[in-house]
């Protein structure tokens, strides 16, 4: 007989994300939100007030006792501080991306989960979105993708580069449409409003030969999250933000260019009822701390080449 009792559901750190994570933990079926936990305890108050009163946890230990799953929302330099907490409470947690600033702190919480029997899965949004299930479906041999990922400034993200803050999204999509080892990373940046890149482009030459052209900015006057994925006799273009685009390929009389039909949904809600659903059965999350951890190696390979050679023009 199927466990009747609602799966106990927190959050760590109500800003900007965090809320919306509450908010549909407090609508998903089979969910309870049993606990909130901010360093603002005036902010965990508020988001609690408007999800019918949910407990606000005095620290995160609290949090971890009352909660079976959690959310780590809090800034990325706070991740590991707040992660392993709860992963010593047993909690299975989702960890906004990137995992970590580090690949040494990743690797921390990937064994404190281990030794636990936990479930991690990293907060890679767009392989939630409606178009990538229809990217992994018709993609089969991608020879050369772009991708661009223009946002208007904002303060939240700032502690970390922008390829880190947005690349990462389609540093991840593109690991998982190619399936084929990196070989080569070319990349430029710069800085313009804050202390750490605001502008990345990355060129990925992968072993099977296909190319990816990465394009990201966070100081944009128009958001941008489009994707053009290029095979023999094809290619796709699609829209995250908006949910659609459409096919063109190659026939006897020409080219002949179709519309995506793609059935909309929140990526956050489907995120959401995805690893509560994997926390219930015990099974790998689609995005778990390994595919987090490659996205989060090659991001940092980037920032890398970019610093370094910013530092060579002094």
């Amino acid at each position: 007989m199927a466990d009747k009792n609602p799966l106990r559901c927190g959050v760590a750190g109500v800003g900007y994300l965090g809320q919306h994570h509450a908010r549909i933990y407090n609508q998903l079926p089979g969910c309870e939100l049993a606990g909130i936990y901010d360093a603002d305890p005036k902010r965990a108050r508020e988001i609690a007030k408007q999800h019918g009163g949910a407990h606000v946890c005095e620290s995160l230990e609290e949090l971890g006792e009352r909660c079976e799953a959690v959310s780590v929302a809090v800034p990325t330099d706070r991740h590991t501080e707040v992660a392993l907490p709860l992963l010593e409470k047993g909690c299975h947690l989702l960890i906004e991306k990137p995992i970590c600033p580090t690949l040494e702190e990743a690797e921390q919480i990937t064994e404190a989960a281990a030794s636990r029997g936990l479930l991690v899965q990293v907060g890679h949004i767009e392989h939630y979105n409606p178009v990538m299930a229809f990217l992994e479906k018709h993609v089969k041999d991608p020879r050369f993708i772009t991708a661009d990922r223009l946002a208007e400034f904002k303060i939240r993200g700032v502690e970390v580069s922008v390829v880190l803050d947005l690349m990462i999204h389609d540093i991840g999509v593109i690991l998982q449409l190619v399936k084929s080892p990196l070989v080569r990373v070319d990349s430029v940046g710069v800085n313009v409003l804050t202390k750490s890149e605001d502008i990345a482009n990355a060129r990925l030459t992968f072993e099977n030969g296909c190319v990816a052209n990465i394009n990201t900015s966070r100081v944009s006057r128009k958001p941008v999250r489009e994707i053009r994925v290029f095979q023999p006799n094809a290619y796709l273009s699609l829209n995250f933000a908006e949910q659609k685009g459409h096919l063109i390929r190659k026939g006897k009389l020409g080219l002949s260019k179709k519309d995506i039909p793609i059935e909309k949904g929140e990526p956050l809600l489907l995120e959401l009822a995805s690893f509560t659903d994997a926390v219930r059965k015990h099974t790998a999350p689609k995005v778990d701390a390994v595919l987090g951890r490659s996205a989060l190696e090659v991001a940092l390979k980037i920032t890398q080449q970019i610093r370094e050679a910013n530092e060579r023009r002094g």
